[in-house]
């Protein structure tokens, strides 16, 4: 999990804002450690989406807990799908985001500067 201070855990923006579409097979229905088949909905005959993220005009995946932008998290970060993995918050890395900058301005957030993460890690 992230430490404490991540801002991952204070936003829940990109679990409220993309459809989040994988493989069958990264579900406990094929691998025990897979991500829940319950939490998903058929998508076609190999894919299926987290339940919440797929259609509709509110999305919110039914795995993520909390308040968006106010203290949030996965219900099932530990088995998460790849989508989720692939994800990377902005300049965690070293790297921009544009899918973490569009989900946060979505939703009202300022979009997380290299500076965020000296800040997270206390330096």
């Amino acid at each position: 999990m992230q430490s404490p201070s991540h801002p991952c855990l204070s936003c829940g923006a990109c679990c409220a804002h993309f459809r989040v579409a994988l493989h069958w097979s990264e579900t406990d229905a094929f691998d025990a450690k897979g991500t829940p088949a319950e939490l998903t909905e058929t998508l076609d005959a190999h894919r299926v989406a987290m339940r919440g993220t797929y259609g509709g005009r509110s999305l919110r995946c039914i795995a993520l807990q909390g308040d968006i932008g106010v203290s949030a998290h996965c219900g099932v970060y530990a088995q998460r799908p790849s989508p989720c993995r692939e994800l990377q918050a902005a300049w965690e890395y070293g790297e921009p985001s544009p899918q973490c900058d569009q989900a946060r301005i979505a939703y009202g957030l300022a979009p997380l500067e290299p500076e965020t993460w000296v800040r997270a890690d206390g330096g």
